[in-house]
C-alpha cells in the first residue's frame, strides 16, 4: 500500500473504510468534544469528526482519537496499519516487525519546496486568536486547553546540525502564548539546553495534523541526533516535502492542516498542567512553571483539521503509536544484540508500563535467569528501554499481543522467587506509580519477571501441554470451525 502523505488524505481514507463519524451538532470544547473520544476510543468506535465546535473559528475542524482502534474485530490496527502505509489487515505483531526496521531504512533528505497546502492562510502577531480554534478542555482536573496532543513540535539546534520532530503536550496560555512541556531527558530538552546557553531564544514552530506517517515517525524513540525527516522519507521511500516558516529558518512539512510559529522565551515562565496522561490518571496538583512559547505567526490550509489525542487509560494514541514505536525499536536493538528473541509487544491494557518480550527456545544457549537478565539489561539500557519499567519474558507459545494469553502465563508460569530488581534506572516523569523524587531525579527501580518454562523438564509424563482449543490436532480444529454454525452456534 502507497503510504498517505497527508493528514488530509488520511482522514478521506479513513472515510472509505468507515472509519469516521462525522458529527454536525454543535459541540462544547469544554469536556463534551474530549468525554466522545474517549467513549469512543472506551467501545471501539470510529474516529469522531467535529464540524462544528462551539465559539470556534467556523471551518476549522477536529478529527478525535486520530489512531484509536477500529471497530472493525478482525482488523482492529487499520488505523495504525493506514498510518504506516501498510495493508489494513496486518496484526500488531506484524505492525512492530515491519516498524522495527525503521532504523534500517537509508535516509532520504526532504525536499524543499517553495509553497505548500500549509499556506493558504496567514496570520501575524496581534492577528492570531488561539483561543478561537477548537481547541479542547480534555479532562476533568487539567489545567487548561491542550492546543497539542498529536501534533509535531519542529525545533533545531542553534548550529542547525541536529532537526528534531516530537509530539509533546503543549497547553493554550493566551491568544497568542502556549506552555509547552520541557523536559531536560528528552530531545526537545537537550535542545533548548543548547539554545540557553548561547541566551537566545528556541525558535519553535508546532504543526498540526501531518502525514500520519510523520506523526508515527514522531513518536519512535530513536537514538543520538537522528533526522525523524530524513527517516520517513527512507520509509516512504521518497523525500517528504517542506516549507520555510514565516518568522524563522525552520521547515515544516509543506501539507501540514495548521502550523504556529515562534520562541521560546528565556525569562517568562507560565504555569502548565496537570493534564491527564497515558499512565491513565490527572494528579490533580500537578501544576508547574514553563517557559512561554510566544506565537508569531499562524499559517493554516482551508478548513484545517485538528487531530486530537485524548491520553488516558488505554487504548489510544500513546500505546497504539507509541507503544508500537517503543517494542519495534526495542526488538530491533535486541536483535542485533543476537538475543533469541521472537517477537516484542506493549499489551494496549499496560498503559506502557509492561514489555513483553517472547523467546525462541531453539536459539536459546544460556538458563532461563541469564537469558532473562540479559533481556531485561539490554532492554533498560536502550533509550526506548527508560520509558518501560516493566519486561516480562515469555515462551512464544505466546502471543504477545493478547492480553488473555499473557495474563494466563504470567499467573501461571511466573514464580515469585523469578523476579529481578534492577534499581537506579533511567525512567521518564510521567510513569504512573513515581513518587516526588523519583520524577525529579528520573530514576526509579525496575523489574524483570522471568516467566520462561523449565528448559528439559525430564521424562515426557513430565511435560505440560496447554489445554485449550489450539492443542487439538489441526485437522481436526478447521473442521471444527468449518462446522461450527452447523452445530448451532
Amino acid at each position: 500500500m502507497k503510504p498517505l502523505k497527508s493528514f488530509r488524505e488520511y482522514v478521506e481514507v479513513l472515510k472509505e473504510y468507515n472509519e469516521v463519524v462525522s458529527i454536525h451538532q454543535e459541540i462544547d470544547w469544554n469536556l463534551e468534544m474530549s468525554a466522545i473520544i474517549r467513549r469512543a476510543y472506551e467501545t471501539h468506535a470510529p474516529a469522531p469528526l467535529f464540524k462544528n465546535v462551539k465559539d470556534s473559528t467556523p471551518g476549522f475542524e477536529v478529527l478525535g482519537a486520530p489512531v484509536g482502534l477500529s471497530p472493525n474485530e478482525e482488523h482492529p490496527y487499520i488505523r495504525v496499519a493506514l498510518s504506516l502505509g501498510l495493508p489494513i489487515n496486518t496484526t500488531a505483531p506484524e505492525l512492530v516487525e515491519a516498524w522495527s526496521h525503521l532504523p534500517e531504512v537509508t535516509p532520504i533528505p526532504p525536499r524543499l519546496v517553495e509553497n505548500g497546502e500549509c499556506k493558504e492562510n496567514k496570520l501575524f502577531n496581534d492577528e492570531i486568536d488561539l483561543t478561537k480554534l477548537p481547541i479542547p478542555f480534555i479532562h476533568v482536573g487539567d489545567g487548561g486547553r491542550y492546543i497539542n496532543t498529536y501534533g509535531i513540535l519542529v525545533v533545531r539546534t542553534p548550529d542547525g546540525s541536529w532537526v528534531n520532530w516530537s509530539i509533546t503536550r503543549v497547553m493554550l496560555d493566551g491568544p497568542q502564548s502556549l506552555a509547552g512541556v520541557i523536559i531536560p531527558s528528552q530531545d526537545l530538552g537537550k535542545i533548548h539546553r543548547q539554545w540557553k546557553e548561547i541566551g537566545e531564544e528556541m525558535p519553535f514552530a508546532l504543526c498540526l495534523g501531518v502525514d500520519p506517517g510523520i506523526a508515527m515517525i514522531a513518536g519512535y524513540p530513536l537514538s543520538g541526533d537522528v533526522s525523524e525527516r530524513e527517516l520517513i522519507g527512507g520509509w516512504y521511500g521518497e523525500a517528504i516535502d517542506v516549507v520555510k516558516c514565516e518568522t524563522n529558518d525552520l521547515e515544516v512539512p509543506a501539507t501540514s492542516e495548521i502550523v504556529i510559529e515562534g520562541t521560546v522565551s528565556l525569562t517568562e515562565m507560565v504555569p502548565e498542567g496537570p493534564f491527564g496522561e497515558y499512565a491513565g490518571y490527572t494528579w490533580i496538583g500537578h501544576e508547574k512553571p514553563t517557559p512561554r512559547f510566544d506565537v508569531k505567526a499562524m499559517t493554516h490550509r482551508n478548513n484545517p483539521i485538528i487531530p486530537v489525542s485524548a491520553t488516558g487509560v488505554p487504548p489510544e494514541e500513546s500505546s497504539t503509536n507509541w507503544g508500537i514505536g517503543i517494542a519495534a525499536d526495542i526488538q530491533n536493538t535486541l536483535r542485533k544484540q543476537g538475543l533469541p528473541i521472537k517477537q516484542c509487544f506493549i499489551p494496549l491494557e499496560s498503559a506502557v508500563h509492561w514489555l513483553v518480550v517472547t523467546v525462541d527456545r531453539s536459539q536459546q544457549k544460556v538458563d532461563n535467569e541469564q537469558l532473562s537478565h540479559d533481556i531485561g539489561a539490554a532492554v533498560f539500557a536502550t533509550r526506548a528501554g527508560s520509558y518501560v519499567p516493566k519486561v516480562i519474558v515469555l515462551d512464544d507459545d505466546i502471543d504477545p499481543s493478547n492480553i488473555n494469553q499473557v495474563v494466563w502465563a504470567f499467573a501461571t508460569r511466573h514464580h515469585p522467587d523469578q523476579r529481578e530488581v534492577m534499581a537506579e534506572q533511567k525512567v521518564l516523569p510521567l510513569v504512573g506509580y513515581l513518587d516526588e523524587k523519583e520524577k525529579r531525579e528520573a530514576l526509579t527501580t525496575k523489574a524483570i519477571y522471568n516467566c520462561l518454562l523449565p528448559l528439559n523438564n525430564g521424562s515426557s509424563d513430565e511435560q505440560s501441554i496447554e489445554a485449550s482449543f489450539r492443542s487439538y490436532p489441526e485437522e481436526m480444529r478447521q473442521n471444527i470451525i468449518e462446522n461450527w454454525e452447523k452445530y448451532g452456534f
